[in-house]
């Protein structure tokens, strides 16, 4: 049976190295993880098929037969252990299952599979499993994962390392999805140019609180103090199981901040997995309000008055002294007309009068 490299990249779901504390013991024939590739995948009772997962929809006590395939390209047969854990993912959102060390309580403890198998030298073989939903079982998904392992022992440590997928069940019943917003912040970094608007980083954790296995959508409204809207965006929520959460961050440029902002997320929830019809899917909005100090418009604006309330003291300057000037022109004048007055009207010397000279 020949598998491409590219279904071997698409079936390996989920490769994790762990190591635990054990007793001293003496390193065996036991093989190196190292120098073994193998794959497993989910398969019929024939072989591997398509899946790169396997999703099952179960009502409560029902019992499914699985298969998995596993194959070793190694050049000697390997015993691997198979081993079934509850399942969920990591902080990057990668989908992992629960190390040796940590006991199940879920959807793990559900698959009953052979402890080991012996595969040959560039041989598959298929392992049936069975999964067994409790009669008690709660509506909703239960997430879990099926691998092959291999342990070596070197000092005082065991190296487990497994190839595994995910096994995704859904309990039948009562469907509900939300994804409520949680820490929601909005933090504002102005531009020190007054004419250029600034940057607004909102931050906040989607939590998935419903009973199944969604993704979403998250919608990013700011808007200023005139509820003007600077920026709206929609972005994605990427996929959160049961009581999983995710940090979001969504940085909005070109943001006039003056005074008050506001700012609105609503996520809104999508069903991954096999659908199911009359579920319950809520969108959720949360708002916050953060006031900003919009220093370079107010610079700005103590720039503006400043200069205004100087040019009108320098107008007042001009029109006092103008009007001094005047004054002092009037003045001039008045004082140069009563000087010409004087000169040129001063009495003249009297002529002799005829009435004396007879006398």
């Amino acid at each position: 049976m020949t598998v491409s490299p590219l279904r071997r990249a698409l079936t390996v779901l989920a490769v994790a190295t762990f190591t635990v504390a054990a007793a001293p013991a003496v390193a065996a024939a036991e093989p190196d993880p190292k120098a073994l590739t193998w794959t497993v995948q989910p398969a019929t009772a024939s072989g591997p098929d398509e899946r790169r997962w396997i999703n099952a929809s179960l009502d409560p006590g029902k019992v499914v037969t699985e298969h998995l395939a596993v194959r070793n390209f190694s050049r000697n047969a390997v015993v691997f252990s198979l081993k079934a854990a509850d399942g969920y993912l990591t902080d990057k959102g990668r989908f992992n299952m629960l190390s040796s060390d940590r006991p199940s309580v879920d959807g793990g403890t559900w698959i009953d599979v052979q402890e080991r198998v012996t595969v040959g030298p560039d041989e598959t073989k298929v392992v049936p499993f069975t999964i067994t939903v409790p009669k008690d079982a709660t509506p909703g998904d239960h997430p879990a994962g099926i691998a092959a392992t291999v342990t070596s022992t070197g000092g005082t440590v065991n190296v487990e390392s497994r190839v595994g997928f995910r096994v995704m069940v859904r309990v039948n019943g009562s469907v509900r999805a939300a994804l409520p917003i949680q820490g929601l912040t909005t933090t504002y970094t102005p531009s020190w140019n007054p004419f250029a608007a600034g940057t607004a980083r909102v931050r906040y954790t989607v939590v998935n609180d419903g009973n199944v296995w969604v993704s979403g959508t998250s919608r990013v409204a700011v808007s200023d103090l005139l509820g003007v809207t600077d920026h709206d965006a929609t972005s994605a929520v990427e996929e959160l199981l049961p009581g999983g959460s995710r940090q979001v961050e969504t940085r909005a440029d070109g943001v006039w901040a003056l005074g008050r902002l506001r700012t609105t997320v609503t996520t809104s929830p999508a069903l991954l997995g096999d659908g199911q019809a009359g579920a319950d899917l809520r969108p959720v909005t949360a708002t916050v309000t953060t006031w900003v100090v919009p220093w370079a418009q107010l610079g700005l604006l103590c720039l503006l008055v400043v200069l205004l309330i100087g040019a009108r003291a320098a107008a007042r300057h001009r029109r006092r002294r103008l009007a001094g000037l005047l004054d002092r022109a009037r003045q001039e004048g008045r004082q140069e007309g009563q000087e010409s007055v004087l000169v040129g009207g001063a009495p003249s010397r009297a002529e002799p009068d005829p009435d004396d000279a007879r006398r």
